[in-house]
């Protein structure tokens, strides 16, 4: 299948790089060699040339008797001593006319001339293969003849040649040195380039093509595609809650659930289609030619269909689903980050639609993908500028028919986009992180108004101020110090304040969770597990986890009296057991207060008491009324 890429080929560059750098290090060793060597051959020849005159002035002092008086005896007996000179090869002593009074020879017949008469000075003379020098010889300032010495280049050439073949082997030796330490060094940086290759194009968890690459091969199969008229599908797949096994088990774990989906993935799909890995638990699939939109539907079923199969993973069985977004090039998008945020957006239709399928790209998706882009900017700017609001709804004891809490919920009305409501702003925070600064927002202005309501004396009733948590926020390592410090900024005690935790948020992470729960606790915080019985938790965890209160789903409290009547009996009767109070929420009608009320329910909220309503209104309502409650439209509860 194409997609584990193999390093870039260039072929023979490295070597030939090598080669070059070798043989210029060899042209520049050879031209430091030729010089030293003529260097070498000057020196030497300037040497014997002075020897040569040293020895032709010792000659001419001790043949200057034998020239003064003729004696062709002593001056041959003076020449032998040259004998002891190997590169000697002839020599004469010539009187003042010129004529020969002594000569001496090594081997052949070797005539010397006599230098002119106009010479009278030292001389020399460089030939191919000899050297003649000439030195007169003086007495009393006066001529009386001329030493004439010639010396063979022989020697010199011999030691020339030695000292040539030595630098030539040094040379050589060094360029061997030299290539054997360049290409070990060629070796570990090709070995270099290669892991930074693999870890620029090659996702190190799967081996599989990365962001990097991916976007590399979707260029060139576009262009591809635009060159023979063809088609390119694009698949993009997100794991559904693939968060939970790195919550859960860690993130080994998680990464051995990636590998084997990636596996899987190879394994089942075309050699021409190209999976690439981008994100944690994101991958895309370039389907080439991708044919009509059909054959790309049938991809994405199929991967479907090989992910339903569990996956054994470090002693557990673990089932992966998966949401995906197809996109086809040309139709979808004119290019690559186009056609890659078309599959997005259709790939988050499909997550929202339920998961574990896949969307086709529509253009109406853009539409809503750009309105929810244009939310979470208001979003960001409204958090900025403090333009949002809170609103809170009381919560009624049903035995005394008193106010005993209120929830904080938020409200948005954006200038540009009107009133938001919450069930639209809320995922989008989740979605972008807005959701952490978000939090503390609302627990820093909750808390400060629980603080004013208490320091006015409206508190006597009221046991606590309930603000939701959500996911993103109990995974913030800065909540715990958050909360303490926007206690003590406001001067809230720490028993007033509620804090409500999804069911499912709290079995997302059970360990982690548990700790921060008991952290809740040591701080005198109170705790309640919201929208409790959508959930999965279990009766061994509830015991666990250091809760004060369930609240009952909305939906179970809609179905009273009739077929949520029994649930809901239920969830009260085990809460009561574990020493909980219990809420429920979403009552409207005096049908479901009277049901809820035999079953043994504590708390209250809902229309039929009161929607939720700015802070102003409920300091009104508390200084007329107290702690005593009105509902709408009736008597007092009690």
């Amino acid at each position: 299948m194409n997609n584990r890429r193999k390093s870039d080929q260039a072929p023979g560059l490295g070597r030939r790089l090598t080669q070059t750098t070798i043989i210029t290090a060899g042209a520049a060793l050879l031209v430091a060699s030729l010089a030293l060597i003529a260097v070498q051959f000057v020196s030497l020849r300037a040497a014997m040339v002075d020897d040569l005159r040293v020895q032709a002035r010792i000659i001419g002092t001790n043949s200057s008797a034998a020239l003064m008086f003729g004696d062709e005896r002593a001056g041959v007996e003076t020449l032998a001593g040259l004998a002891a000179s190997p590169p000697v090869v002839a020599a004469s002593i010539f009187d003042a006319r010129g004529a020969t009074l002594a000569h001496y020879e090594r081997a052949g017949r070797i005539t010397l001339q006599a230098p002119s008469a106009a010479q009278a000075d030292s001389a020399y003379d460089v030939g191919a293969r000899y050297i003649d020098v000439s030195e007169p010889v003086r007495v009393n300032n006066q001529h009386i003849g001329t030493i004439a010495i010639r010396a063979s280049l022989d020697g010199l050439f011999a030691r020339l040649l030695a000292y040539a073949v030595l630098t030539l082997a040094v040379a050589l030796c060094s360029l061997a040195l030299a290539w054997a330490l360049v290409a070990s060094m060629r070796r570990r940086v090709r070995k270099a380039e290669e892991h930074l290759h693999f870890l620029a194009h090659v996702d190190s968890v799967t081996t599989l093509p990365n962001r990097h690459e991916f976007n590399e091969r979707l260029a060139l199969a576009l262009s591809e595609a635009d060159r023979i008229n063809a088609t390119v599908g694009l698949l993009l797949l997100d794991l559904d809650n693939f968060k939970v096994v790195n919550d859960t088990l860690g993130h080994d774990c998680g990464d051995m659930l990636l590998k084997q989906v990636a596996d899987r993935l190879l394994a089942s799909l075309r050699q021409t289609d190209i999976i690439c890995r981008i994100g944690g638990d994101e991958f895309v699939i370039i389907v080439e030619p991708a044919g009509d939109q059909g054959e790309t539907e049938a991809v994405a079923r199929k991967i479907l269909a090989v992910l339903a199969a569990p996956f054994a993973v470090n002693g557990h069985q673990l089932y992966v689903s998966a949401s995906i977004g197809v996109s086809i090039y040309p139709r979808d998008a004119g290019d690559a980050r186009t056609l890659t945020r078309s599959a997005d957006t259709a790939m988050y239709h499909a997550k929202n639609n339920g998961k574990n399928a896949f969307e086709v790209f529509q253009p109406a998706m853009e539409e809503k993908a750009q309105k929810r882009l244009k939310l979470e900017a208001n979003l960001r700017r409204a958090l900025e500028h403090d333009e949002l609001e809170l609103h809170y709804q009381p919560q009624i004891d049903l035995r005394s028919g008193r106010l005993v809490g209120v929830e904080v919920l938020a409200r948005w009305h954006c200038a540009e986009l009107g009133h938001v409501s919450p069930a639209e702003f809320i995922p989008v925070a989740e979605e972008s992180g807005i959701i952490v600064p978000l939090g503390r927002w609302v627990l820093q202005h909750a808390c400060r108004q629980a603080a004013a309501w208490r320091d006015a004396g409206l508190l006597d009733t009221i046991e606590h101020v309930a603000v939701n948590l959500s996911a993103r926020q109990t995974r913030d390592d800065g909540l715990m110090h958050d909360i303490q410090a926007i206690l003590r900024e406001t001067g809230l005690p720490p028993r007033l304040l509620e804090l409500e935790i999804t069911e499912g948020v709290l079995m997302e992470n059970v360990n982690a969770n548990l700790d921060l729960l008991h952290g809740f606790q040591a701080a005198g915080i109170h705790l309640s597990i919201d929208d409790f019985g959508t959930g999965y938790s279990s009766m061994s965890y509830l015991k666990r986890f250091p809760i004060d209160q369930l609240k009952i789903d909305r939906s179970f409290v809609h179905d009273v009296p009739g077929d949520g009547e029994a649930i809901a009996t239920a969830i009260i009767a085990m809460a009561h057991s574990l020493g909980m109070t219990v809420v429920a929420e979403g009552v409207e009608t005096l049908e479901q207060l009277e049901f809820l009320r035999r079953a043994g329910c504590d708390i209250m909220q809902g229309y039929y008491f009161a929607r939720p309503m700015p802070a102003a209104q409920l300091t009104d309502l508390l200084r007329t009324h107290g702690g005593n409650w009105q509902p709408s439209a009736q008597a007092l509860l009690l």
